[in-house]
């Protein structure tokens, strides 16, 4: 019976007609305290709504060169961190709660971005950095259009569109 099963699952078509999880692992958790100081010194800003992000995209040479020993177990294509400051929201429970409708919001709509990423042989992976900015709290339809604004300007970024002048 299991091997029944395995073999349905192991064939290309049935494999096709499940959609793809959406879903946020460990290894898209940025972590080192090193990634995340050279992503706020040398990363590129991008502006939506209540939210700045802040991205950089590291090849295999400078994850090396971030590291003393070698580069860690779990390093997703993507990672990144959700910061919303003391500063912006006072209470605890406002912070908690942008926080996590900020990562709802991204983890539904990571996938397009993941995938340029993980095609990419120049990028081994990227690095966000999501600051909320905001005094209240926003709702998550707002939010869920700032992030999905945000992802499309840094895939703009990463991988710019030529003009049609530019071709001809």
């Amino acid at each position: 019976m299991t091997d029944n099963i395995e073999n349905i699952l192991d064939t290309k078509e049935d494999a096709c007609a499940y959609p793809e999880r959406l879903t946020l692992r460990k290894s898209s958790k940025l972590r080192h305290r090193t990634l995340v100081q050279d992503l706020f010194q040398k990363g590129k800003s991008v502006y939506s709504g209540p939210l700045r992000i802040t991205f950089r995209a590291l090849s295999q040479e400078e994850l090396e060169g971030s590291f003393r020993v070698k580069i860690p177990d779990l390093m997703g294509p993507v990672q990144f961190m959700i910061t919303v400051p003391k500063k912006k929201r006072r209470h605890a429970v406002d912070r908690v709660l942008m926080r996590r409708r900020i990562r709802e919001a991204f983890r539904l709509q990571w996938s397009p971005l993941r995938r340029m990423i993980q095609k990419d042989p120049a990028i081994r992976t990227l690095s966000l950095g999501i600051v909320y900015l905001h005094t209240e709290n926003s709702d998550m339809e707002s939010i869920y259009a700032a992030v999905g604004s945000a992802l499309t300007k840094i895939r703009k970024k990463l991988y710019p569109q030529p003009k049609a002048e530019d071709i001809c």
